[in-house]
């Protein structure tokens, strides 16, 4: 993503002469407040008869900036011949506290971004901002959905609305408060998190939405603070929701939740019992093909089975692809992690499946496994490793984990086939489910 600004800076010197000895001074004094010049493209209202704008974005995004910037541009005008629409204004967080010390005066809040001769004054006693041109700014916790219960307003910026406690009944009566005007709208600045009222504002035909990463903004933020959160949050399923601003949904009744995904976060141990990669298998081979699910696990297996604990070691999955290309992929998970088998279902392939692997590498450990149930009924014994906290996961394990979440006791309720949940389900059965069926703990013989 790029900016004017950005265009500016990476221009030849020639073009930046040029550009700013065509501005005036009234123009060069005003550059700075000029937020449609340093914008970046998911901070700029999208074109349309929109009535919300919903801005997505990982932590440090830029979205405070952006819902602060619109309130001013809707009080102010774009022209002086313009005086500015909205002259009646709700600021909604989740506190006021949280209003005023972000959406006022956080360093991206609206006193901030405001220019010396427009700036709006806070009148702390109502809890308002009031700008020279007479335009009301009114601050509400979402804590206190009443009290936006008798106010009106045509215009209203919604701050964090996924983390709110009471955020369907906040909504709801800002939804009928908003009624002021030709054309009332409303902008929601949030981190997206798996909540029902964010959902269905997404789904609404008169939503728009604009998305980006923490690092669409990494001008702004500190270069150790990127490398920390990079390090420890990359490739994860909360990484991809705080990070890439992605809205991540658990299916009703999972198997798997994103909470109970992120409690198994886990960095491997020092030895491992076994290693195995598990492999399930397109039935085609073609561009339209279904993904081919490959799984490193692995396990230490000491002491009874209730003690035995397994680390997914990686997620090394692959696009569609041909026969011969998922078979260099999973062997050479084998070679990698130095696994001492390949699990492969051969439901569809039959015989075929272990001859592709054999023509690749002739000696791999290989074991053929046939699913006599269906892939619920598989996955149950698997989820139940994971309620009892045997199983952890490392990190970079995002895609994987998207897929369980989705996985429910009526089926699986993605896109496609949950080919890399499935190649889990045999890798953990190889190396825990089964096992600990058939271990028997020895009996003292009595003299």
């Amino acid at each position: 993503m790029r900016s004017a600004a950005a265009w500016l800076a990476s221009a030849r010197p020639e073009v930046v002469d040029e550009f700013l000895s065509g501005l005036g001074d009234e123009a060069l004094a005003a550059l700075p407040w000029l937020f449609e010049f340093w914008a970046l493209p998911h901070q700029l209202p999208p074109d349309g008869a929109w009535k919300s704008w919903v801005i997505m974005g990982g932590r440090g995004a830029g979205k405070t900036r952006a819902g602060a910037e619109w309130v001013r541009a809707e009080v102010e005008g774009a022209r002086p011949e313009d005086p500015g629409r909205a002259r009646r204004v709700a600021l909604v967080g989740e506190t006021v506290d949280q209003v005023r010390e972000v959406m006022v005066f956080g360093e991206s809040g609206i006193l901030a971004c405001s220019p010396p001769d427009r700036r709006p004054l806070w009148e702390a006693g109502r809890k308002r901002l009031v700008w020279p041109n007479g335009a009301v700014a009114e601050i509400y916790s979402a804590h206190s959905p009443e009290s936006l219960r008798g106010p009106q307003f045509d215009a209203a910026w919604v701050d964090e609305l996924a983390k709110w406690g009471k955020a369907e009944d906040a909504w709801d009566m800002l939804q009928f408060a908003l009624r002021l005007g030709q054309h009332p709208r409303q902008v929601v600045t949030t981190t997206p998190r798996n909540v029902g009222v964010l959902k269905a504002i997404l789904r609404n035909p008169s939503t728009v939405l604009t998305q980006a990463p923490t690092e669409a903004n990494r001008a702004y933020l500190a270069a150790s603070f990127l490398n920390e959160v990079r390090a420890r949050y990359a490739g994860t399923r909360l990484g991809r929701q705080e990070l890439d601003g992605v809205l991540l949904e658990d299916a009703e009744g999972a198997l798997w939740t994103s909470a109970s995904l992120e409690a198994c976060r886990s960095g491997a141990p020092e030895r491992l019992s076994r290693i195995v990669v598990a492999v399930d298998p397109p039935v085609t081979g073609h561009a339209g093909s279904d993904e081919c699910g490959i799984v490193v696990v692995g396990a230490l297996t000491e002491g009874a089975p209730s003690e035995w604990r397994a680390w997914v070691l990686e997620d090394a999955s692959v696009p569609a692809a041909s026969p011969a290309d998922w078979a260099r992929a999973a062997i050479a998970a084998v070679e990698r992690h130095g696994a001492e088998r390949l699990v492969a279902e051969v439901n569809q392939g039959g015989d075929l499946v272990e001859s592709v692997v054999r023509q690749i590498d002739p000696v791999v450990p290989f074991r053929a496994v046939r699913a006599a149930r269906g892939k619920v009924a598989r996955a149950e014994p698997v989820a139940a490793l994971y309620e009892q906290g045997r199983v952890h996961h490392l990190h970079g394990l995002g895609t994987l984990e998207d897929q369980m979440c989705r996985m429910t006791a009526r089926g699986y309720e993605g896109r496609g086939s949950p080919d890399r949940v499935d190649a889990l389900v045999w890798a953990l059965s190889e190396l825990i489910v089964e096992p600990a069926a058939k271990w028997r703990r020895p009996r003292v013989r009595s003299l």
